[in-house]
């Protein structure tokens, strides 16, 4: 089967200019190894995501708390976090806390030391960064509850926690869910910065396929498309969450078009 598609593809680029053949044979060609590169580059947007958006949670609560020693710090981190190059805190954790890592008898001789290369340092400051940008989104999100609905839940002697849970929260999420849409796209094309400490990711890729080629234009083209590809796939996935979450507030003609497992289930 393979060797039938693999003759019809020559057959295909005989049939075609040399120009043509020679530009959709390298590009055929690169593909897959760009989809590899891609491949890392989606492990560190949800690695990092999903920790930097568990971290974000405790962030904005300090945030908007009123005790100056929760308040402070997570004030503080937020500033570093914002007022820094992402490029600087990766350079940070791989050239500066990895070396101080490496000075250590007792790390260099475990069996971290052996596994704990550029990728997860990488993750380890995007996954702090994102922490920084969305626990102060959360904060907003937090704020922007409206009292009455809080004060609703007091009269019905909730406790604070519980109010936290059942009512600030998931109010929060679902008002702060087209940032965190945008937030995720960006932290998506952020990763290309983890091509500067050797992670074998999109850019990466890419930049070598370059090196051995000298084809500019297939090679970035290339690597375009498939970012915007992921980030299709992503503003999609959001989409239809926001639709899922919000489907109380959607207009009785579009409720339908937004509960697509229910009606699986009733047909």
């Amino acid at each position: 089967m393979l060797e039938a598609v693999a003759d019809l593809y020559q057959q295909f680029l005989s049939g075609l200019p040399e120009p043509a053949s020679l530009l959709i044979d390298f590009v055929v060609t690169l593909f897959p190894k760009l989809l590899d590169g891609a491949f890392v580059s989606v492990q560190l947007l949800l690695l990092s995501g999903v920790v930097g958006n568990v971290l974000a949670l405790p962030v904005a609560l300090a945030r908007v708390s009123r005790n100056p020693l929760l308040r402070v710090p997570s004030y503080l981190f937020i500033l570093l976090m914002r007022g820094t190059p992402l490029l600087v805190q990766i350079y940070i954790l791989y050239y500066g806390v990895g070396h101080i890592l490496g000075q250590i008898p007792l790390v260099r001789s475990s069996l971290l030391w052996r596994h704990l290369d550029a990728f997860w340092y990488a993750a380890a400051a995007f996954a702090i960064n994102t922490a920084g940008y969305s626990g102060e989104i959360l904060r907003g999100a937090i704020l922007a509850v409206p009292h009455g609905e809080i004060d609703a839940a007091r009269a019905f002697g909730m406790s604070k926690g519980l109010i936290l849970r059942r009512v600030i929260l998931p109010q929060a999420i679902r008002i702060s869910l087209p940032t965190f849409s945008g937030e995720t796209i960006a932290l998506l094309k952020a990763t290309a910065i983890a091509s500067t400490i050797t992670v074998y990711e999109l850019l990466r890729v890419t930049n070598e396929a370059y090196a051995a080629s000298y084809r500019f234009d297939e090679c970035y083209i290339s690597a375009a498309i498939v970012y915007i590809a992921l980030s299709y796939v992503l503003t999609r996935a959001f989409y239809f969450a926001e639709r899922q979450i919000n489907k109380d507030r959607l207009p009785p003609s579009d409720r339908k078009a937004a509960r697509p497992l229910e009606s699986l289930r009733a047909a």
